[in-house]
């Protein structure tokens, strides 16, 4: 028989985000480097719906965005860590007549409490950087 045979939905919505990622990280288990908080999951919980990357202006090098779950202790033990996902991000031109692309990576998953979500980039846009927004709630 089922623990739980309710739906469950957030109590308060919660969106986090990191401004001007702009530092390369090329390690593969986040132990060491520059990484952008993204989403940290409150006392009981929260759930991620989808993360959108934006450029903050010109970026003259494409990259790879990688999304990574922590149980909520130190990113030093690579055992703490877990690569989610990764994304695409491709050089960018600031422009005055027309809208830069938006990226969008679905999550769709529920935070035990204490966890959280980093964000690295593969190589540095060598210029204005990303600006990476998470829509959630928390229970």
């Amino acid at each position: 028989m089922p623990a739980n045979t309710s739906p469950i939905f957030t109590l308060t919505p919660d969106i986090q985000w990191a401004i001007s990622a702009t530092t390369a990280n090329t390690t593969k288990d986040l132990t060491s480097g520059t990484i952008f908080q993204v989403f940290s999951a409150g006392t009981n919980g929260g759930y991620v719906q989808r993360m959108r990357f934006r450029t903050l202006g010109t970026n003259s090098a494409a990259s790879v965005g990688r999304v990574w779950i922590n149980n909520g202790q130190t990113t030093a033990t690579a055992s703490n860590n877990v690569l989610w996902d990764e994304i695409t991000l491709p050089a960018t031109t600031v422009s005055e007549v027309a809208a830069q692309s938006t990226y969008e990576l679905p999550l769709n998953f529920a935070l035990p409490p204490g966890y959280i979500i980093y964000f690295t980039l593969g190589t540095a846009p060598n210029a204005a950087g990303w600006s990476v927004t998470i829509i959630g709630g928390e229970y």
